[in-house]
């Protein structure tokens, strides 16, 4: 049986955040992933013409900003490559295809007993280790959601997780299932390749542009959230108009206080929105069933549709941590998660040094 000081388990970009933070404090650690590569649902899940959709400033890991040159709303491809630059950087070396099943406190040995299997040979893989910390993303399991008669559905069904290109889908009818960030930009690609497109919207959201998102971020740095909200929320209502008459409400709260209170984000319009008020898109609330083909939505409208779309990633209430933030990255006896604060790539930032500062404070107090 392997004895780790730290043990992380998960290899994106919480997981290299940690082990950099760690790193810098001079703290060994071991980090396995059950893949056979690092951020692996950038590399395999995210679709082509990705793009993060905050401004680098806010993107950055801990210790390491992006390189000269690199676009301020980073593509896919500049991403992935500046996570293995960070990995090298700090010596990352995570141990691939290793699955962890299950993880015990043992209060004699003062540590964590963990048990994992090799995901190709299959191998029992036993460690220990005085912390653990859980950095698996709060993205890694799609679920498709339950609607009522979707199993009768004869068509494509989907998740937003295996999307590349709407290429595929030219003169079919698509529907997508939800309007967050992937939902709208999934829309605006299946319109673009001239697929015959539909989105349902089933709650209020906030439509927002790159820049207003950068400038609210900004500006909260140095004013109140509300007023900061009310300036971007402003620019935004005069930017896209009344959308309620095309399906959108925007929530009664504003967009940064949202993020911070129940960790929901806005949209960032790709184009979508122009392409909705034009009716090329159509938006639809919420499903009531699906017979056959057939989609019944609640209000008595009814369309047909070849394929189904569905856009939420999120993992369910369960795998979320039990605490609220600010205080969601510390467990008991030894226990951490990243990158599980619903704040992105920042909250993952925040987390790696909690956490390395608290592994430290730890240790020298024992």
């Amino acid at each position: 049986m392997e004895d780790v000081v730290v043990l992380i388990v998960g290899a994106g970009p919480a997981g290299l955040a940690v082990a950099a933070c760690l790193s810098q404090c001079f703290i060994p650690y071991l980090i396995v992933e059950r893949k056979d590569c690092s951020a692996s649902l950038w590399r395999r899940r995210a679709y082509d013409h990705v793009k993060l959709h905050l401004a680098k400033e806010f993107c950055a890991l801990p210790h390491m900003p992006y390189p000269n040159g690199t676009p301020t709303y980073v593509p896919k491809k500049e991403f992935v490559k500046y996570r293995d630059s960070y990995a090298e950087h700090f010596g990352v070396e995570p141990r691939y295809c290793i699955s962890v099943e299950s993880a015990a406190y043992d209060d004699g040995a003062r540590r964590l007993f963990v048990d994992a299997h090799h995901t190709t040979s299959g191998t029992k893989v036993q460690l220990k280790a005085r912390f653990l910390n859980v950095a698996t993303g709060e993205n890694v399991v799609g679920v498709l959601p339950e609607v009522p008669g979707i199993k009768s559905f004869p068509g494509e069904t989907v998740h937003s997780s295996t999307y590349r290109s709407g290429g595929a889908y030219a003169g079919k009818r698509v529907l997508v299932l939800g309007c967050g960030n992937s939902g709208m930009e999934i829309a605006y690609d299946l319109a673009n390749h001239g697929a015959d497109t539909s989105i349902v919207v089933r709650s209020p959201v906030h439509i927002m542009t790159k820049g207003l998102m950068r400038l609210g971020m900004t500006l909260v740095q140095h004013v109140p959230v509300t007023i900061a909200d009310f300036l971007i929320v402003t620019i935004a209502n005069f930017t896209f108009g009344d959308l309620s008459r095309h399906g959108i409400v925007r929530p009664k709260t504003g967009t940064l206080l949202l993020k911070a209170k129940t960790g929901r984000s806005s949209v960032i319009d790709v184009g979508t929105t122009g392409l909705i008020k034009k009716g090329i898109i159509k938006v639809f609330g919420e499903i009531s069933n699906i017979i056959g083909s057939k989609v019944e939505f609640k209000g008595q409208k009814e369309r047909y549709f070849d394929a189904i779309k569905d856009e939420n990633c999120m993992m369910n209430s369960d795998g979320l941590p039990k605490k609220d933030y600010p205080n969601h990255w510390k467990g008991e006896n030894g226990l951490y998660c990243a990158g599980f604060a619903r704040r992105g790539l920042a909250g993952i930032s925040m987390d790696a040094k909690n956490i390395a500062d608290d592994i430290v404070s730890t240790i020298e107090s024992s």
